[in-house]
């Protein structure tokens, strides 16, 4: 597919996901107290952002009913942008191929700016520019 939209700069990789737990004190604690991950933010008692230095994992408190053992779990995948101009311009890139976009992007009370999409089969991505752990900060 041919399109007038430059291709934007390389991702610096999926270093970020974002899970909805049950068991949610008892994974927090697994998470910092036995890996040894840092709370970088925790906006409410429902929602806690971890991380290793270069990576972030979002616990997301589960408040539905008990889920069978086969219903995944993810919440969604990101994609760390290390620029944050860069993230209108991969927002343009995949809206002009065709990617349904769930969103525009938007920047968060934290400095990140992000925009989520579908892929193909239908799971949730993140495309973020963080400051923790983007390059340019």
């Amino acid at each position: 597919m041919t399109s007038a939209v430059n291709r934007p700069a390389p991702t610096a990789g999926m270093r970020h996901v974002a899970l909805f737990v049950e068991s949610f004190e008892e994974t927090v604690m697994f998470y910092t107290k036995l890996l040894g991950m840092a709370i970088e933010w925790e906006p409410d008692p429902d929602n806690v952002y971890l991380t290793s230095g270069n990576d972030n994992l979002a616990l997301h408190r589960y408040k539905g009913g008990e889920r069978p053992p086969a219903v995944q779990r993810l919440d969604h995948i990101g994609f760390i942008i290390d620029d944050i101009d860069q993230v209108d311009v991969w927002h343009h890139f995949l809206q002009e191929h065709g990617v349904r976009i769930k969103n525009p992007p938007k920047t968060h009370r934290d400095g990140a700016r992000s925009f989520y999409c579908l892929d193909p089969d239908g799971t949730v991505v993140q495309m973020i520019f963080h400051p923790p752990i983007s390059k340019s900060r």
